[in-house]
This record gives structure tokens, C-alpha cells and sequence, in this order.
């Protein structure tokens, strides 16, 4: 069982961890990067990031 490093919560269930979309960056290509952090629902701590596939057209003008 995986727990929570900071309030020892288990997290067995996908409500036990909350994925939150961080800004995103065009680059050349008319799409951008999607940053994610992974917090623990029950205390805020982040478990972990990363970057996600492009969204198309990216908002780029």
C-alpha cells in the first residue's frame, strides 16, 4: 500500500490524489506543454510532476 510521506494517509483510490493542471507554454509549433503536479487530497502535500502531451493549437496566435 502506498501512503502519503507527509500525513501517512493511504492512498489506495484514484479521490486520494489530486491532479492540478499548472500554467502551460507555447512553444514554436503552435502547441504548448501541459505542467501537472499530483497532490495528497487529504493534506495538499505534492507527490509528484510532470509534463503531459501537447494541447493543439497550444493558444499560440
Amino acid at each position: 500500500m502506498v501512503h502519503c510521506p507527509d500525513c501517512e494517509t493511504a492512498l489506495a483510490d484514484e479521490s486520494d490524489v489530486e491532479f492540478v493542471e499548472m500554467d502551460a507554454t507555447t512553444g514554436f509549433l503552435a502547441a504548448s506543454k501541459r505542467f501537472y503536479v499530483a497532490n495528497c487530497a487529504e493534506c495538499g502535500n505534492t507527490l509528484g510532476s510532470g509534463v503531459a502531451g501537447a494541447k493543439g493549437g497550444g493558444g499560440a496566435v
